[in-house]
Formats: structure tokens, C-alpha cells, sequence
């Protein structure tokens, strides 16, 4: 019934940037790939590409026609109700169901009835019966069951549009689906719905997503756009069957032996170095001739400055070829490098917390090196508690201590005050003692660009460089997962693991909260306190 998705030897740019570079992909029905990558390796491009907004620079695009496509803004016609995006996803089956129900009474005719096999066998790979039933059900989990059907989509959210457009697609179940981003604007409940359809999806699926948890639960490949990730500039499009949690372990790999050869090539690097520099003088340079063989110490001499500078030359020119063909040097691991001293530096006591509105707190306490995640529903409080305890905010009520020589807070919306100064500039202006060509958070094109024309995922790398620089011994993190790179988060996350120093992060990210180890504290649950603690909600440890 379906045909597979094929990409063949795709590259695109815009301005003069090559933003793909010689993509090959194949996705068979059946398997569900997933496209990751740094922020700008293309993967929103090669989504629109797969789609037919826009043509390749280069190469060619096969994809089946019933094709499905997410776009970030979902893409629905604003002047259409919410009805009429959910009948245009069921007209196509309905009429397959109808068509049937007319080629049954005549299949005595070859036509009719080759037919009559044609749209059953389309019929049932749509499962075309279950799609009133499938309906009701995308609109339900994706919280949409009480939008009124006569609603306009411009009325609707963005959030709300995403949904809608998701809920059409997944009841039109077409032969194949490009998804952007689809996991945004959902909660967990929504999020468990769409890993289970698609899943079930006989079609072809391409995913963009930021999403680890979406990833591992739906994908049975992975392909990596940004080359970086292996210290090479070229090969984009690296492929890696099975789940996100397999290609990290493929990553760990690769990233092993791009260390060993940047190493191994920086040690031939200074041997050729070193064997270009050798001159005659080095040959022998101790001994002089004696009166017997002053001939015989010429014609050797003659030799020696012969090979000296033969293998001068060969060294040189070994020299030449190393230096031309560099391997990269890997970006030093992320690390939080202030330290906990025993006089209780980086510790919280907090007491009857009051903020009007956002936060009532009875008892926090976190003691000086402890790693804390403060879980709770959106609304609950998570960053108003962080933003008084980095001193951001004044509550209306309570006491609140906090001992550190310096507080470093990554906060969820990151806003620089002076759009025209550069990322340079704002990190020297923080005092920051790391040099910020050192962390390796951006690249060197960007150091010096202002502020205001960096990505939403640069401004976040820049305010991450700050809080690392700075090397706190407490250190607040609200939501630090947003506009991150899937590389840079889990490296993000390793140096958390290792550090000494204090550590209070607020996060929906279910890949971190599902594999988080240290303490655990719910905030804005009903429940009564345990050990003290908590916002009238649950310490776990």
C-alpha cells in the first residue's frame, strides 16, 4: 500500500549558507526516524523540503502522495472552524467506506472489481471504519474535547492550533507523516496518546524533535544532521538504528574515538614538528675530524647533508599534509566548577514562604552540595521560588536564608537588556573568571555578533556560559532543558551529575525527571508535608 520516503543526495541553503549538505535518507512504511541536531543543522529545512514547501538546491525528494504534514505553526487555514479541519481529515475515508458500499453489488466486472480491491486494500491500511471513533478519541486526549466545533482556528491558541492540526492527522492516518516538533504545546497525557499512534502507524514517519523521552518511545532511527557531534565537517546525515537511547550510546562511542584520534594526531603533529626543525648541525654536531680523515669526514659529511635534508623535506611535507587535514579538537565536557567549603556555603533554609498569588511554602531546606528537583505542575510556583531565592524577587511574607559566596541562576525566558551589545561584551560585564572561548557554549562567529540577532537556543548558550563562568556554589536552574540542543543537554546534565556545588532545578522535561537520582520536591500538591518539607506537598528522596 505504501511507498517508502526517499531523500537523495539533498542540499539546500539560504543567502549563500549551505544549511544541508548532500542528504541521503530512506524511510520505509512502518519505521519512525527521528532528525536531531544543534540549532540551524536543518532539520525544520528538510522537514519543509520532505513536505514540498520548498525544492532542494540539489539532489531529489520521492515521497508517497498521502502525505501528512506538522508544521511548528500548524499550518491550518485560519478562516476554517474546528469541525471543518476534523471533517476534511474524515471526508477521504468516509468516501472510501461510501465507494466500497457502491463496487460491491457489481463484481462480476474485472474493472469494478480490480477496483473494489484497490480501495479496500487503501481502506483498511486507514483503517477507515475507526475513524469517527478516532476522532473523538485525538480530540479528547489532546484536550480538545470542549472547543467548540464551531470555532474559528485564528480564535484558537497556538498551543490549541498545533493540537487540532495533530488530532486531523492522526485520524487521517496518510501513508506518510512529517512531523515538526510535534510534542510542543502538549502535556504528559497528550504526550502518551500521540507516542501510542504513532507507533501503531503502518505509514512512514519523519520526526523533528527536541524531545528525548518522544524519541526513545517512538523511533526505530535516529539521524543526526550536525557533523560536529563526530569532529568532522562533512558526513551530515548519520543514521543510527534503534531509539534515542542507542544512538547516545553510538555518540559515546564515536566521540571516544574522535578524542583518541585528535590525540593520537596531535602527537605526530609535534614528532613532524620536531623532525622538520632537524638541520646537519644536529647530525653528529659533537665530533670533529681528524687529521687522517679529513677526506673521508668531507664525503660522509656530503651524505649526511644530503639525507639531513632529505628527510627534512619528507618531514616537511608530512608536516604540511597533517596540518591540512586537522582533526578538530573535541569541546572541553561542560563543568559547574565552584566548591562547596564546610562553613555551609550553597545551603536554602526557608520558612512560611508567602508570594501573593504564585507561591505559599511552609518549609525548604537544602543542605550545602545536595542536588534537589523541584517538581510540580505548570503554575505551581517552580520559578517563582527560584527567582526569590537568587534574589530576583521579594516575597510578601516569610524568611528566607540563603548562604553562598555567589548565586548563579539560568532562568526559564532569557532577556538581555541591550539588544546592540555583543555576547563578548554582556560576558565580560559579568566578571565571569572562564574565558568564554574556552567553554565552547559558542561558536566564534557568534562571540562578537550582537545579542539581539542570536537565536532564542544562542541567548540560551550565552546565559548557560554566564552561570558557568561564573562558577557558583549554588546554582538555580529553571527549566534548563528549553531551546537546548540534545547534545548540550546531556552534557548539561552529566556536569550536574558531577558537581560539588549546590544544586535546585525546576524542570517538565520527562528524560530528565525520569532518570533524576537525587532528592526530589513536589511542589503545589494538597497532601500534607513530609519530613517538613515541601509546599504542602511530597519530599522524595
Amino acid at each position: 500500500m505504501s511507498h517508502p520516503l526517499i531523500v537523495r543526495d539533498v542540499s539546500h541553503g539560504y543567502a549563500g549558507r549551505t544549511v544541508l549538505d548532500a542528504i541521503d535518507l530512506t524511510v520505509a512504511p512502518g519505521q519512525r526516524v527521528g532528525l536531531i541536531g544543534e540549532n540551524g543543522a536543518g532539520k525544520s529545512t528538510l522537514i519543509r523540503l520532505v513536505a514540498g514547501l520548498e525544492r532542494p538546491t540539489h539532489g531529489s525528494i520521492t515521497t508517497p502522495a498521502d502525505l501528512g504534514h506538522l508544521a511548528q505553526d500548524s499550518g491550518l487555514d485560519p478562516a476554517d472552524t474546528v469541525g471543518d479541519v476534523l471533517a476534511q481529515a474524515l471526508a477521504p475515508l468516509h468516501e472510501a467506506v461510501a465507494r466500497l458500499e457502491v463496487l460491491s453489488h457489481d463484481l462480476s466486472d474485472p474493472v469494478a472489481a480490480q477496483a473494489y480491491d484497490e480501495t479496500l486494500t487503501w481502506a483498511l491500511f486507514h483503517d477507515a471504519w475507526d475513524a469517527d471513533r478516532r476522532a473523538e478519541v485525538a480530540a479528547q486526549r489532546l484536550g480538545l474535547d470542549s472547543v467548540d466545533r464551531a470555532r474559528p482556528v485564528r480564535e484558537l491558541s497556538g498551543g490549541q492550533r498545533s493540537r487540532l492540526a495533530l488530532a486531523a492527522l492522526l485520524t487521517r492516518r496518510p501513508a506518510c507523516l512529517v512531523l515538526d516538533e510535534p510534542t510542543n504545546h502538549l502535556d504528559d497525557q497528550a504526550l502518551d496518546y500521540l507516542e501510542s499512534a504513532l507507533v501503531e502507524l503502518p505509514g512512514a514517519v519523519l520526526v523533528a524533535s527536541h524531545d528525548r523521552h518522544f524519541l526513545d518511545a517512538v523511533c526505530t532511527a535516529v539521524v543526526d544532521l550536525d557533523p560536529s557531534h563526530f569532529g568532522t565537517d562533512g558526513d551530515g546525515g548519520r543514521r543510527f538504528t534503534g531509539d534515542y537511547t542507542a544512538y547516545l550510546g553510538f555518540r559515546r562511542e564515536a566521540q571516544r574515538r574522535w578524542r583518541e584520534a585528535y590525540e593520537a594526531q596531535q602527537d605526530e603533529l609535534a614528532d613532524a614538528r620536531s623532525a622538520a626543525r632537524t638541520t646537519t648541525a644536529d647530525v653528529a654536531h659533537n665530533r670533529a675530524p681528524r687529521d687522517n680523515d679529513k677526506f673521508v669526514y668531507a664525503f660522509k659529511g656530503a651524505r649526511v647533508q644530503k639525507s639531513a635534508t632529505r628527510r627534512r623535506r619528507d618531514a616537511q611535507q608530512r608536516l604540511e599534509a597533517l596540518e591540512r587535514d586537522q582533526v578538530p579538537k573535541p569541546r572541553p565536557p561542560l563543568t559547574f566548577s565552584g566548591e562547596v567549603t564546610a562553613d555551609g556555603a550553597g545551603s536554602v533554609r526557608v520558612r512560611d514562604l508567602v508570594v501573593d498569588g504564585r507561591l505559599q511554602l511552609a518549609r525548604f531546606d537544602v543542605a550545602a552540595g545536595q542536588h534537589v528537583l523541584v517538581d510540580g505542575a505548570n503554575g505551581s510556583g517552580k520559578s517563582t521560588l527560584l527567582a526569590v531565592l537568587a534574589g530576583c524577587l521579594e516575597p510578601d511574607a516569610g524568611d528566607v536564608q540563603v548562604s553562598a559566596r555567589r548565586v548563579g541562576l539560568l532562568a526559564q525566558d532569557v532577556v538581555f537588556a541591550d539588544a546592540q551589545v555583543t555576547a563578548r561584551e554582556i560576558y565580560r560585564a559579568t566578571g565571569a573568571t572562564v574565558p568564554l572561548g574556552e567553554l565552547g557554549l559558542l561558536h566564534l562567529r557568534d562571540v562578537d555578533r550582537p545579542v539581539g540577532l542570536l537565536s532564542e537556543g544562542q541567548q540560551r548558550r550565552l546565559a548557560l556560559a554566564i552561570v558557568v563562568g561564573e562558577q557558583p556554589d549554588l546554582l538555580l536552574l529553571d527549566e534548563p532543558t528549553n531551546h537546548l540542543s540534545l547534545s548540550l543537554v546531556e552534557e548539561l546534565e552529566a556536569a550536574l551529575t558531577r558537581t560539588r556545588v549546590t544544586v535546585i532545578v525546576a524542570s517538565h522535561d520527562r528524560w530528565l525527571r525520569g532518570r533524576w537520582d537525587g532528592r526530589r520536591v513536589q511542589v503545589g500538591s494538597a497532601g500534607s508535608d513530609v519530613g517538613g518539607r515541601g509546599e504542602g506537598g511530597v519530599d522524595r528522596r
